[in-house]
């Protein structure tokens, strides 16, 4: 039963669909009908500009945080946090409240092991960053961070983490599957730098 409402309550937390409400509330705009149609952080910066983008990437980072420290915050220790942080990055993927047409995973995925392991939530931000100024592309520079996140894992010795972060891996792979198609063909657009 506790294991039910935790997942369930995790579920919801991530199906809050943060770039739908600030498109909507902020600048009158659905951003599903405008750019890639994705609800995440990559598609509300270049539909709606940085502020929006800013706060949709925190939000949607902080959904996986809140999610992952459930546990510890209602004083639950039989129950293992990746697990319930997995079920907010599922709800973010296929958010309830926005007809199951949800983000990417990255963020959400991020903000689970920042609530997991900070350590290793700032490699992958790190190497997110790096890559991203190296290649200007947003779903590369997800992917390799998933990666990351893998090999990451394996130095840490954390046999958990490691499951954790390959079959969040996969679910960032499967989610962009269309990105690669388009790096493939030379047509993904890259980010610009000031």
């Amino acid at each position: 039963m506790t294991y039910a409402f935790l997942i369930l309550l995790a579920y919801i937390i991530g199906s809050i669909p943060s770039g739908l409400i600030v498109g909507k509330v902020g600048y009158n705009t659905d951003i599903r009908d405008h750019g890639s149609g994705n609800l995440g952080g990559t598609n509300t910066f270049r539909v709606l500009g940085k502020k929006a983008g800013i706060i949709v990437t925190l939000a949607d980072i902080l959904k996986g945080t809140l999610a992952t420290l459930l546990p510890a915050l209602l004083n639950i220790s039989e129950v293992n946090p990746l697990i319930i942080g997995t079920f907010a990055v599922v709800g973010h993927m296929y958010p309830i409240f926005a007809k199951f047409r949800g983000g990417k995973a990255v963020a959400t995925s991020g903000g689970l092991l920042l609530g997991l392991s900070p350590l290793l939530f700032g490699i992958i931000l790190l190497s997110f960053i790096v890559m991203l100024y190296v290649s200007k592309y947003v779903s590369l520079s997800s992917m390799t961070t998933g990666l990351v996140a893998v090999v990451a894992s394996i130095f840490l010795q954390d046999q958990g983490l490691l499951i954790l972060t390959s079959i969040l891996t996969i679910f960032i792979f499967y989610r962009h599957r269309a990105n690669i198609k388009r790096i493939i063909n030379k047509t993904e657009p890259k980010i610009k730098w000031m």
